[in-house]
């Protein structure tokens, strides 16, 4: 191809779970008659944080906003075989999260029930005895309530979805390639086209940034700034003999502390954010086995004494998009360089929220504003 340009309508940089999720949404919509090209600069996604997540769906947020993103976004998943592809199978275990609470956090955990509820999530607040009754094999003298979610919650292959979205938006017509922008081009207010690092070149009507753990960097190429930075995520898959019964009831559990554990096969995993001076921008990939040793072994037998005896058989690290400002996606059109759109910073929340991010940014590109679900709160300007 050399230098010169290919011209597409929509360039979307970052093929992982988010950037397909636009592309198959886009592609999709009667009103779009553009060309879309999708550009990911790992092929074959063995560092995205799609990839290396733990692979769950929640309805347990404070922000109804979050809340209807995660209620589109069970839907959708219950629905991909009518909605995305008849073959795929994410193998969706709906057995959802238990959050808990010690005296100090049970007033916040009655209000977020409060909001999940409204907004119509299907969780069920339980006391202190209904959590001893439920799972017997859980130390509850400590707690003060828990918030299960009885549907609308759980994991899943997020793999398999995100080769799903990025076979179907495919088949849509939007183009892949591999390659790694180097250069965002400009005039003036408005973003023109990028340049790869093989030098190849190719002109856009609109830019989405969905570039994951880079997206600040490639917001440089353009002279914005976003605050997004990535932090390491280990995740340690564990054996506990005779356990074949927390395997069977146990949902994903959220302590007080952090900590969370869930099954995984006949396995569980877990993990936790470090405490904050063991948590820097990192773009290193080395598994913290201290981090298991010092805070989740010690943790897993407090809430439950059989995981004493316990047995690490894997374990491997992924990043965040880590929004330092308020942890929550960055999301639509930049307020001066407006063909400039973000899609970054989820911060933990992306895999769950790829449905309705697509949905919503493809509503944004062809309509100007968004149809469904108002996601302006989550807007640059903020």
């Amino acid at each position: 191809m050399g230098s010169e340009a290919q011209n597409y309508d929509v360039i979307i940089v970052g093929g992982a779970v988010i950037g397909s999720s636009i592309a198959w949404h886009l592609s999709g919509r009667d009103d779009f008659k553009g060309r879309v090209l999708v550009i990911e600069k790992d092929p074959n996604y063995e560092f995205c944080s799609t990839a290396l997540s733990a692979a769950s769906i929640r309805q347990q947020f404070s922000t109804p906003i979050n809340i209807e993103m995660s209620g589109y976004g069970i839907d959708f998943l219950r629905n991909l075989k009518r909605d995305l592809d008849p073959d795929v199978d994410i193998s969706l275990h709906e057995k959802g999260y238990l959050v808990l609470a010690t005296d100090d956090g049970r007033d916040i955990l009655r209000h977020n029930h409060a909001t999940q509820t409204e907004f119509g999530g299907d969780i069920v607040w339980m006391e202190p005895d209904e959590l001893a009754a439920k799972y017997p094999w859980m130390t509850t003298s400590d707690l003060a309530a828990g918030c299960w979610g009885r549907t609308g919650e759980g994991w899943f292959d997020a793999y398999c979805l995100m080769q799903s979205f990025r076979k179907q938006a495919r088949r849509r017509g939007a183009d892949y390639i591999d390659g790694e922008v180097v250069e965002v081009l400009r005039d003036g207010q408005q973003v023109t086209g990028v340049v790869l690092k093989d030098g190849r070149r190719f002109g856009c009507g609109q830019l989405v940034n969905a570039a994951g753990t880079g997206c600040s960097k490639l917001a440089g190429m353009a002279g914005l700034e976003i605050p997004v930075e990535p932090r390491k995520r280990c995740i340690f898959v564990f054996d506990c003999r005779d356990a074949a019964d927390i395997n069977a009831s146990c949902p994903m559990l959220i302590d007080p502390s952090g900590l969370y554990v869930r099954p995984e096969g006949e396995f569980f995993i877990t993990g936790i954010a470090p405490p904050k001076e063991r948590d820097p921008e990192c773009w290193d990939f080395d598994v913290d086995h201290s981090l298991f040793d010092d805070i989740i072994w010690p943790g897993l037998y407090a809430r439950c004494e059989r995981f004493e005896a316990i047995k690490v058989i894997n374990a491997w690290a992924g990043h965040y998009a880590y929004n330092l400002l308020d942890q929550n996606a960055i999301l639509g059109r930049h307020t001066d360089v407006a063909n400039f759109i973000f899609a970054n910073g989820f911060s933990g929340h992306g895999l769950q929220q790829s449905p309705a991010v697509g949905r919503g940014i493809a509503e944004l590109i062809t309509t100007g504003g968004y149809e469904t679900l108002d996601l302006s709160v989550f807007g640059y300007q903020r």
